[in-house]
């Protein structure tokens, strides 16, 4: 039940390959200030949303940046930072289809009349390959805009938006309070997308709305791309349907002569900004953004990770919150004060030295964290934890005898 559209598309790094496959840069005309080109109707009518994270629907976006542009030039930033640990989309796309996600942008910034791309990657990944690449496509006139590369620290949240604007303009790579649309980039309207979301327009604009709604759902079309990891015979990015259920996915990256085993103890949806789900459960819940925030969770960058039988979902969670707390900007309560003291519960709770009393404090301050910090970084730790406590509540229990059995493996980077 996999889909093939990227991936048809995807013939590496060769321009001419590129061209052969997939035609000319299928340009409609430059906007005018503050309107859109003509691309913005049919980005409309395929029903698009950004494949980054929060799913918000692009059209949208294309008209918040022409409103706010004014006479002013806006800007195009593709981020490709992936600092989602769980996450291999972004270096997927940009070594595998590098010239479909250029595309997009390029078409982006002719529909809103941008008059410059920035392609932002974390720092010794990719940037000298997207830089000859952009370079080649300038020489041969193939991009209607100027196209520069920009490498930033590899941090988690060196990829939210207003923190990524932020460092291209010269401070840190934290959270800000501005709203990119209307004054990002040398404080002009910027677009802020993922790569996949660039390459998915490069993709409506050859082959039509039509075309991208023949697959997904009607709330969210189109194919996506799903890093699944953990507990699966071929870990890696897989292109789907969008509303295709989680277990066939799953499915898809094991063995196809072998008989379906029984669902996994759980599924991490989403990330380390996610939920856990219990494997019964997420087994029939549709890989779409409405779908899984019905059952408590994200679908985040397109991130499915399996725990292993047997492993405690609890000693992974408690991993994974100390280095969330780790990556915080440290800007707010709730980050600087609330994920190391979340942590440092968990990790009392896990190493079995932890009372009841620890446990109803834990819940007492994950209820503090949510809507209270200057981005999310809090609130998608606080609901990781929770959907733990809640799915893994037989191996609380247990910790709070001291009876788990598995040595804690660390399940996260850093």
């Amino acid at each position: 039940m996999t889909s093939t559209r990227l991936r048809v598309a995807a013939v590496g790094a060769d321009l001419d390959a590129h061209l052969g496959r997939n035609g000319p840069l299928p340009l409609r005309g430059a906007a005018r200030p503050g309107r859109l080109g003509p691309l913005a109707a049919e980005i409309a009518a395929a029903g698009l949303r950004g494949r980054g994270g929060g799913w918000f629907p692009t059209a949208r976006k294309l008209e918040a940046v022409a409103s706010s542009a004014g006479r002013h030039a806006p800007v195009v930033v593709v981020n490709g930072m992936e600092g989602e640990p769980l996450s291999g989309k972004d270096e997927h796309l940009l070594t595998h289809a590098p010239h479909l996600v250029l595309d997009g942008a390029a078409l982006a910034a002719e529909t809103l009349g941008a008059e410059r791309v920035i392609v932002a990657v974390a720092t010794g990944r990719l940037g000298p390959l997207l830089s000859r690449l952009a370079a080649e496509r300038a020489a041969r006139g193939v991009d209607p805009v100027e196209i520069t590369v920009a490498e930033g620290p590899e941090r988690y949240l060196s990829g939210q938006e207003t923190a990524l604007i932020n460092w291209i303009n010269g401070g840190s790579a934290l959270p800000t309070a501005s709203r990119p649309f209307h004054r990002g980039v040398d404080r002009r309207a910027t677009l802020v997308s993922n790569t996949e979301t660039y390459a998915q327009l490069a993709l409506i604009a050859r082959h039509g709305a039509g075309w991208f709604r023949a697959a997904g759902t009607p709330d969210a079309p189109g194919t996506t791309l799903v890093t699944v990891s953990g507990a699966v015979d071929l870990p890696g990015v897989y292109e789907v349907p969008v509303g295709i259920p989680v277990g066939d996915v799953v499915r898809a990256t094991g063995d196809p002569e072998a008989v379906p085993g029984p669902a996994p103890a759980a599924v991490l949806v989403g990330g380390y900004g996610g939920a856990w789900l219990a494997g019964a459960d997420a087994w029939s819940v549709p890989l779409a953004p409405d779908s899984l925030r019905k059952a408590g969770t994200t679908l985040g960058p397109g991130i499915l990770s399996v725990l292993p039988h047997g492993a405690c979902g609890l000693a992974h969670t408690a991993d994974i919150t100390r280095w969330m707390a780790d990556q915080g900007a440290g800007q707010c309560g709730p980050c600087h004060f609330g994920l190391p003291a979340v942590a440092a519960d968990l990790d009392l709770l896990v190493r079995g030295t932890g009372t009841r009393a620890a446990l109803d404090q834990l819940w007492r301050r994950l209820g503090l964290l949510p809507g209270r910090g200057g981005c999310a970084h809090p609130d998608g730790t606080a609901r990781l934890i929770a959907s733990a406590l809640h799915v893994f509540a037989d191996e609380v229990e247990r910790h709070l005898v001291g009876t788990c059995c598995e040595t804690p493996q660390h399940a996260a980077k850093g």
